[in-house]
């Protein structure tokens, strides 16, 4: 359970927010002053804060400046009203993770603070980096392979430059967890590290989340917004999925990359920034050239360093470490004392292919052990659930042929007006309920039954704006 202190002078706003977040799982901690919220910030371990900018005695930002000093890596959120937005922006260019203005709507509110803890846990959650199997790290790169030796070599000799690095592999193989790791033994390690989903955000919301913009710039912009890229100062930006960032927005990277400046939307001035920029993609980017949907300057800027991921097929000698490393997680996470598993099952799993790579061996694991409840893992256990996989791919081959018909007849009537974005969306959508509702509405879980990142389910929901009675945790 995240833990979220909360510093308003306002005692009915302060119980309001404290009760609204108790029921959304969230333990709360409450400050009337930035008095007492810093002493709770040095003798608590904490994921979050939420910051009202005008308090008694030590004002917000004198307060946002010592939590800081306690801790670089703690997101702070800053609450504040019109009067004080100025100084709400002073502080997300000094590493707040964002600003909101009272009132607040709800929806928004904790889905920016979902985002937040999320990027307070990759900042100061370790990556560790060639882990011993039988570990219990929480995240880690497994592999003594030759290929995964030369990922490690790459990580170490790019951790302690500035060098643009652009990293490469089909999805399951642990890119965000190199990426991570990069930014984590590097030279700006004390400093932020935002991820941007260049996929699973809207091209029109892309723009601004990167770069911000002024106010006036668009119906709706009734005050200056600060970009992550901008609010990443001095830090890293972490641009996961960039082989599907749109052609305008390329050009705008671009433009940092070669100028180390951006504009806000709306804006005349050139804003000078100093971040770092990890990219990564699943996609062939040389081919996106051809076809004109990737700008061959970027893709040279980009790979300044090449971190070149190997699919899990291609280095099979790292499956049985794999294995250990995930039943002594996953056993410790469901309380399971010495799992095990048949020379039989092992055999099994080393004949597999793993299309999902990493991410689907990760997932099997952890399935098995929660229905063995801690008996030893048989191939029959395995089988039951890759026969199960097959049989849902033939079932989906069937499902297709429903799905076929309803495109045809949207597209058919001479008045719709679906494009394949609105036909994309809609399954998307549908996808996405349907695993929530599988796992009871449990974020995480749903994640991984369909091999998505937590941050790319989060975005997703909220793009689609799906709500369920049962969703109940991260």
């Amino acid at each position: 359970m995240n833990t979220i202190l909360v510093i308003d002078d306002d005692d009915q706003l302060r119980l309001s927010f404290c009760r609204l977040l108790k029921e959304e799982n969230y333990a709360v901690i409450s400050a009337a002053s930035g008095e007492a919220g810093l002493d709770i910030v040095r003798g608590t371990l904490l994921d979050l804060v939420i910051l009202d900018m005008r308090l008694p005695g030590m004002n917000g930002m004198e307060t946002f400046k010592e939590i800081r000093k306690v801790d670089t890596k703690l997101p702070v959120i800053i609450v504040t009203a019109y009067g004080t937005t100025d100084i709400a922006i002073e502080a997300t260019k000094m590493g707040a993770y964002d600003y909101v203005l009272k009132p607040f709507e709800v929806p928004e509110m904790l889905t920016l603070i979902r985002q937040a803890i999320e990027a307070g846990y990759f900042m100061r959650s370790p990556v560790v980096v060639d882990a011993s199997p039988g570990g219990r790290q929480g995240d880690a790169i497994i592999g003594q392979s030759r290929l995964m030796q030369n990922v490690y070599k790459t990580i170490g000799r790019v951790s302690q430059t500035d060098a643009t690095v652009l990293i490469r592999g089909e999805s399951g193989t642990g890119k965000e967890l190199v990426a991570r790791a990069v930014y984590q033994h590097g030279i700006r390690s004390g400093k932020s590290f935002l991820i941007i989903n260049c996929v699973a955000i809207p091209e029109t919301l892309l723009e601004s989340e990167l770069f911000g913009y002024e106010k006036g710039a668009f119906t709706g912009a009734s005050q200056r917004h600060i970009g992550k890229i901008e609010q990443a100062n001095g830090g890293t930006v972490f641009l996961d999925e960039i082989g599907d960032m749109p052609l305008n927005i390329q050009a705008k990277i671009l433009r940092l990359l070669q100028e180390k400046s951006i504009e806000r939307l709306g804006g005349e001035e050139t804003i000078p920034v100093d971040v770092r920029i990890i990219a990564a993609t699943n996609k062939n980017l040389e081919q996106a050239i051809l076809d004109g949907k990737f700008r061959e300057d970027l893709y040279f800027r980009l790979k300044v360093v090449t971190i070149e991921l190997p699919p899990l097929r291609e280095r099979k000698e790292d499956i049985d470490p794999l294995i250990s490393f995930y039943l002594h997680k996953f056993s410790a996470e469901l309380k399971i004392d010495n799992p095990s598993i048949q020379p039989e099952a092992l055999a099994l799993l080393n004949r597999y292919e793993w299309p999902g790579n990493i991410r689907e061996l990760s997932n099997l694991i952890q399935k098995v052990l929660i229905f063995n409840r801690g008996a030893p893992i048989s191939a029959g256990d395995l089988e039951q659930i890759i026969e199960k996989k097959d049989r849902a791919g033939r079932a989906g081959e069937i499902e297709l042929t429903t799905i076929r018909d309803w495109v045809r007849q949207l597209l058919a009537n001479p008045s719709g007006t679906y494009s394949f974005d609105d036909f994309m969306d809609t399954v998307s959508g549908i996808v996405i309920s349907e695993a929530l509702r599988s796992t009871n509405g449990n974020r995480t879980q749903a994640a991984k039954l369909l091999g998505l990142s937590r941050p790319t389910l989060h975005a997703k929901i909220e793009k689609h704006n799906i709500k369920l009675k049962t969703e109940i945790s991260e």
